[in-house]
């Protein structure tokens, strides 16, 4: 679903989509974890049947971490970062599309962005800033 967002909108869905985002972070984490088990643990490289078992919970780790992504830009929201934890929400500010940008640790949608500028061209939101729909 594509829509724009109002700084109200953005707001209102943040708890769940920070929740969204934080269960995406541990997928991943969890995936480099069973990974790197794989490679490293002896158990794993002299044993078919065990190295097939944790295979397929890397590749159960891996369709949830990939219907997780999925899930939370079903909402409208664009992940730009999992790494940096930067996700944008699509808006409209003076007939213009640009960008509310939200950076984890964050509590609410405070800054905006042009399309082509990215994180560093990060501006924050002022009360004139209602003209964003």
């Amino acid at each position: 679903m594509f829509s724009h967002f109002t700084i109200k909108d953005a707001n209102e869905v943040l708890p769940a989509v920070i929740k969204k985002f934080k269960d995406i972070v541990n997928l991943k984490d969890q995936a480099v974890l069973i990974q790197s088990e794989i490679e490293t643990n002896p158990k794993y490289t002299s044993n078919f049947k065990d190295y097939v078992i944790k295979k397929q919970e890397l590749n159960t780790t891996m369709s949830n971490f990939y219907k997780a992504i999925e899930d939370l830009e079903n909402m409208g929201v664009m992940i730009k970062s999992i790494e940096e934890g930067l996700l944008d929400f699509p808006s409209i500010r003076f007939n213009e599309e640009v960008l509310l940008c939200w950076k984890e640790g964050e509590t609410e949608i405070k800054f905006w962005h042009g399309k082509e500028e990215g994180f560093m061209g990060r501006k924050p939101l002022s009360v004139s800033d209602e003209s964003l729909v």
